[in-house]
C-alpha cells in the first residue's frame, strides 16, 4: 500500500542534491530555473515534453454552469486555461 507522504520544495532540492551531486544551491537553483522555463513555455502557449518522463501542456476549460453544493444554486463557472501533465510510458512503468 502506498503512503500519502508529500515531498515540499526542500526536500525535493535535498533529492536532487543527492542523485545529482550537485550542491544543494546548485540543486535550489536548477530547480527554480526548471520551473521558470516551464511557467514561461506554457504561458506561451508550449508544450514541454520530457521524453519518458512525461509532457505538460495548457488546455482550455470551456466556461459551463455549475451547482452550489450547500445551496443547489446554478452558478455560471469562468472559463479558464488549465496546465495538464501527461506521465510517459517509462514514468509509468516505474510507480507500478
Amino acid at each position: 500500500m502506498l503512503k500519502n507522504k508529500k515531498m515540499n520544495k526542500s526536500e525535493l532540492v535535498d533529492a536532487i542534491a543527492d542523485n545529482s551531486g550537485l550542491s544543494k544551491a546548485d540543486s535550489k537553483r536548477a530547480l527554480e530555473g526548471f520551473i521558470t522555463a516551464t511557467e514561461g513555455a506554457l504561458k506561451k502557449g508550449d508544450k514541454i515534453s520530457l521524453v519518458g518522463f512525461g509532457s505538460f501542456s495548457v488546455s482550455n476549460r470551456a466556461a459551463r454552469t455549475g451547482r452550489n453544493p450547500q445551496t443547489g444554486k446554478e452558478i455560471n463557472i469562468a472559463a479558464k486555461n488549465v496546465v495538464k501533465f501527461k506521465a510517459g510510458a517509462d514514468l509509468s512503468t516505474k510507480v507500478n
